[in-house]
């Protein structure tokens, strides 16, 4: 039990870690939470800061979500006793968790979808990849980034019903299948502000000419 609890909170530490305060600080000398739509990810920093901070800090927030899954997946190497999917499955939870309620920020941290790419990324590439191109397209359609993202979510856990290769870990059916849920539910639940705005026609659109 001991290892799940460190792996839990050394997950939800590390995705507490808000690269997009730290880097808008850093480079702009302001927030990014107090700019734009208020929102603490990379779309902001993007729209607040420019492309130089937002690549950095989507890089940041990737790694995040590799760092933790990578971590929990040798520490459960390293244990005899500790199931190494279930480690795996709650890192890959508590670092998105982390990043959208940031203990070293107020609670107010972004949405969480590069911290999730990273998590994906790293549990099965080929899932991450498709999902990541399935968004893009979407983005590139609709210049919604929220559509995007959203629709990616949605997308992952369709697909761990059909892919079983390619895991960091041996997948574990319906276990696997309910983290997907799980993770995908929360980061719509985290768009949830924006569903409204899509709903009411004023979502905000990014502009590829700039």
């Amino acid at each position: 039990m001991a290892t799940y609890i460190i792996v839990a909170i050394l997950a939800y530490a590390l995705g507490s870690v808000n690269f997009s305060v730290l880097i808008s600080r850093k480079m702009a000398g302001f927030d990014v939470r107090e700019k734009g739509s208020g929102n603490a990810g990379t779309t902001n920093v993007l729209r607040a800061v420019g492309i130089k901070a937002a690549i950095i800090t989507l890089i940041c927030d990737i790694l995040k979500g590799v760092v933790a899954v990578l971590f929990a997946f040798l520490i459960g190497n390293m244990s005899r006793t500790a199931d190494r999917a279930l480690l795996v499955q709650i890192a890959g939870i508590l670092v998105v968790v982390g990043h959208t309620f940031p203990i070293f920020f107020e609670f107010r941290g972004g949405k969480g979808i590069a911290t999730a790419l990273g998590v994906l990324l790293i549990t099965n590439w080929k899932i991450a990849l498709i999902c990541l191109v399935f968004a893009v397209v979407l983005i590139a359609i609709t210049r919604m980034v929220s559509v995007g993202s959203m629709s990616a979510a949605v997308l992952f856990p369709i697909l761990t019903l059909f892919i079983g290769d390619n895991f960091i870990v041996a997948q574990v059916g319906i276990k696997y299948f309910i983290f997907s849920l799980l993770l995908a539910a929360f980061v719509i639940f985290n768009h949830r502000e924006n569903i409204k705005r899509i709903m009411n026609g004023t979502e905000n659109k990014i502009s590829f000419k700039k």
